[in-house]
């Protein structure tokens, strides 16, 4: 048989690596706390449920969806009004996405033909250059370093490639770094883009879990914005509701139109059940934001005040539901280190070298265990002896 060459350039992803060694551990007797993948285990609230299990038992919802119903795209609308100031024309300015993840792998082929340039930053969440990859693009990374507060530093990209590029992604509050960008950064964003006709993709997954009484908005309000790029968002971790795949591409309606020919070409539209979850959750009583976002505080506080306690310093994160830490000094791969984690404490975590070359030397843990089990993996860790050199 013979395969596509595209497929070359992608070997088996680090989640799923992650996933069989913790399969294999678990078949085997052994307790495994797992921090690798980023799946929340806090049920949407039960208004949510309610909306859906409502709607799956109406059998006339199991059609084809094939577009977005106008009642989803009106409370998406009256959404980004009501929660970022965000008008939104709900016709043209509003695509919805099987899971962000759908949205990031697929909208690139929209946008670049093979050969263009995608700048992505470095570390990223990986479908940020898997999208463009699968689509043929080549890519330049924009390094997050820490000395620049994790917030990529777009005057180092040179005239050539700025010229190149034809399509842009930038996250934040981030993931995996979990900083927020300044207001000072979008408006020399809006401008570098504009300057050199590029398309920007913001990235706003985790605008409400912003911790220590910050706040965070959308890369929509700032002006000049939509004429260069669109937002993604999501209702996974706000609402838990990761697994009914739920986001929305948000702004230019000329990328949102493209994306949305694309897509009528790939799918036949979010299932009628989840439209109406998605409306529940995002037009109902949205007390259960902060409930959330409270919870995934206070796992922060225990895990990274814990891990301190045991002689593992760490940042803690200013959002999302991550921590980004820097692994111990007497290992020289987070591979190794994530390995031997799993291996001596059954602690899984992401190597940091999955998100990027400047990944390396850090490792990601989310925070999706109660708190409870959070303790219990600091005292793993310390029992293990694996932070002594």
């Amino acid at each position: 048989m013979q395969f596509a060459r595209r497929m070359d350039q992608f070997g088996e992803g680090i989640f799923s690596r992650l996933l069989e060694i913790k399969r294999k551990k678990v078949e085997n007797g052994e307790t495994i706390i797992d921090l690798s993948v980023g799946t929340p285990n806090i049920p949407p609230a039960q208004h949510i449920m309610d909306a859906l299990c409502t709607a799956a038992a109406d059998p006339k919802n199991y059609i084809y969806a094939v577009n977005d119903q106008m009642a989803l795209l009106d409370a998406v609308s009256s959404w980004y009004d009501t929660r970022y100031g965000v008008t939104l024309d709900p016709k043209t300015e509003i695509c919805s996405l099987l899971g962000s993840q759908e949205g990031l792998a697929h909208i690139a082929l929209s946008i670049v033909d093979e050969g263009d340039v995608v700048l992505v930053p470095d570390p990223c969440y990986p479908v940020f250059a898997d999208g463009p990859l699968l689509a043929g693009a080549e890519l330049y990374y924009m390094p997050q370093k820490k000395e620049n507060g994790y917030v990529i530093q777009l005057q180092d990209i040179s005239v050539d490639i700025a010229k190149k590029a034809k399509f842009m992604v930038v996250s934040y509050p981030n993931n995996p770094t979990t900083v927020m960008a300044p207001k000072e950064f979008y408006l020399d964003l809006i401008a570098f883009a504009r300057k050199y006709d590029i398309v920007v993709l913001h990235d706003n997954a985790y605008s409400e879990l912003v911790f220590d009484g910050k706040t965070c908005g959308s890369f929509l309000t700032f002006p000049g914005a939509r004429e260069i790029g669109v937002e993604f968002n999501s209702l996974s971790k706000t609402y838990g509701l990761a697994g009914a795949r739920i986001g929305f591409c948000v702004g230019n309606a000329e990328v949102v139109s493209r994306l949305k020919t694309l897509k009528s070409n790939m799918d036949y539209g979010m299932f009628l059940p989840i439209q109406k979850a998605a409306i529940a959750a995002i037009t109902g009583d949205q007390g259960c934001v902060a409930v959330m976002k409270d919870a995934y505080e206070r796992r922060r506080d225990v895990l990274c005040d814990g891990f301190k306690s045991i002689g593992w310093n760490m940042e803690k994160p200013e959002a999302t539901m991550f921590v980004w830490a820097v692994i111990p000094p007497h290992y020289k791969k987070s591979t190794d280190f994530a390995m031997d984690l799993v291996e001596k404490a059954g602690v899984m975590l992401t190597p940091g070298s999955a998100f990027g070359p400047s990944g390396e030397g850090h490792v990601r843990m989310a925070l999706v265990q109660d708190e409870v089990v959070l303790q219990q993996a600091v005292e793993a860790v310390k029992k293990s002896g694996i932070l002594k050199v």
